[in-house]
């Protein structure tokens, strides 16, 4: 059987080494890197299943790295830093990151957040076996196998979250989703206080299906409610 990969990339060996021993207790098979160069490498030489990176690191940093991972792969990504202000955490999910987690942290939350994504991960990959893969409503095309999305025959190029956000409205057509069901549904945890995160990420979205200049919006804001398809 297949063991999951882990892939650590980060320049402090004391912290690489600290998340490895945790790692390994839970039978997770680990590549250590000590730069962004190394991550892309590592990344397009082995099947990694998913990816923890310090964003400050040597001469790739972590955003960079995600860029490159979301032009080729789907694999959840994990960021583990010590820039803790709220903008740099919505910065670092909207590049594409999963999850977001701040230095000095908590090994066994990692660990709890490793296992999180990773679930999601495979519920994900599970829920269009014998469904309809590909979605077609409004000039949108979503082909859940592939993860692409095409707009009257142009592809779109969304991060993992944002592929996930406007599938769950497009296959729920008119129905109205709280930011916190969208964020349960798409982050699978907790909502505590993530509006903005899920605020910024319908933003996105709606910039580039090129709608911040059309009145006519696929993604429909019920103001006091919240989202809902409108294709």
């Amino acid at each position: 059987m297949k063991r999951t990969t882990i892939l650590i990339a980060d320049d402090e060996p004391e912290i690489a080494d600290l998340i490895a021993l945790h790692l390994e207790k839970e039978g997770y098979h680990l590549i250590k890197v000590a730069d962004g160069q190394e991550a892309v490498h590592a990344i397009r030489s082995h099947p990694i299943d998913l990816a923890i990176l310090d964003i400050m690191m040597p001469k790739l940093d972590g955003h960079e790295v995600t860029r490159q991972i979301r032009e080729h792969y789907h694999l959840p990504i994990i960021f583990l830093s010590a820039k803790s202000s709220d903008l740099d955490k919505i910065t670092g999910l909207v590049m594409g990151a999963d999850d977001y987690m701040t230095k000095p942290f908590n090994p066994m939350e990692l660990v709890a957040r490793v296992n999180a994504q990773l679930r999601r991960s495979m519920q994900l990959n599970q829920s269009t076996t014998g469904n309809k893969a590909v979605l077609e409503a409004g000039g949108l095309s979503l082909d859940a196998d592939q993860r692409t999305v095409t707009l009257y025959g142009a592809n779109i190029e969304l991060t993992p979250k944002e592929f996930d956000i406007l599938y769950l409205l497009v296959s729920h057509s008119k129905k109205v989703f709280s930011a916190e069901h969208i964020f349960q549904q798409v982050w699978g945890e907790a909502y505590y206080e993530s509006g903005n995160t899920v605020m910024v990420h319908i933003r996105t979205l709606r910039k580039k299906l090129g709608e911040d200049t059309n009145k006519n919006k696929l993604i429909k804001t019920v103001w006091g409610v919240g989202y809902t398809f409108n294709g």
